[in-house]
């Protein structure tokens, strides 16, 4: 039986737009759409870091001269939550604030008035070097998340994003389990290495069995649960998690 999940629909960036222009937020909310990117708004920095509390972002584009609020205390404070790039909207006067969000570890900088094209292609830039591997890039973070075919897994909020953008509760077994495949996808693993990768994620199984819980975790991301294509069981051996993997830092 072949082990080839079906092709996965392509998992759009997710930008989060930070400015205090309604223009410029629905300029920018309209051509990123437009070019195959997830975008939410904001007019003020004072819920940003709530919005990693429920969703993965995968990029800040944050105005640093809002009325009311520090620019650069709030590139810190995204520094200190998490590996997320930003890149700063400025002034063309404001040579000043480039330098010191250079320093305080914007990935990169785009003066107002800007070309959208350019701007695009900036955004895409900076995604490729966040692409490398954590390791190669001596982090430390933790994983965020995990995507796969389509699917989002959020190791923060534990809830589980369809293709479709329904947000799915997961049981304590359901997403120790997902989490344990994530982390070793395209390997065979028996029940008792999952059992044993499970409860690294401080998570119990009770007396239910590994294969319950992924019967109940088939039922969710499986197309057909009677005939799955990601979660597959080898004979014998154990389980294989098929589809490839993607972890965000």
């Amino acid at each position: 039986m072949s082990h080839e999940p079906p092709p996965a629909p392509a998992h759009p960036p997710h930008i989060l737009v930070v400015d205090d222009d309604p223009d410029i937020r629905a300029v920018l909310e309209d051509y990123l759409a437009n070019n195959d990117m997830r975008v939410t708004t904001l007019a003020s920095g004072h819920t940003i870091l709530e919005t990693f509390e429920t969703d993965v972002v995968d990029l800040v584009l944050l105005d640093v001269r809002m009325p009311g609020e520090n620019g650069m205390m709030l590139v810190q404070a995204l520094r200190a939550r998490a590996s997320v790039p930003v890149m700063l909207l400025t002034g063309n006067a404001e040579e000043a604030d480039r330098v010191m969000g250079l320093e305080l570890g914007a990935d990169d900088y785009v003066t107002k008035p800007f070309s959208p094209r350019e701007l695009l292609a900036r955004i895409h830039a900076v995604l490729r070097r966040y692409k490398a591997p954590a390791e190669q890039l001596g982090r430390d973070d933790k994983r965020r998340a995990f995507r796969f075919a389509g699917w989002e897994l959020n190791m923060r909020t534990r809830k589980l994003t369809a293709p479709d953008g329904r947000k799915l509760d997961l049981s304590n077994g359901e997403f120790s389990l997902l989490a344990a495949f994530c982390g070793s996808a395209q390997r065979v693993l028996s029940r008792d290495q999952l059992m044993s990768l499970s409860r690294l994620h401080n998570a119990e199984i009770y007396d239910r069995t590994v294969d319950v819980q992924i019967v109940r975790l088939r039922r969710k991301i499986e197309p057909d649960p009677a005939r799955p294509q990601l979660i597959v069981t080898e004979r014998g051996a154990g389980y294989i998690f098929v589809p490839p993997v993607e972890s965000m830092y």
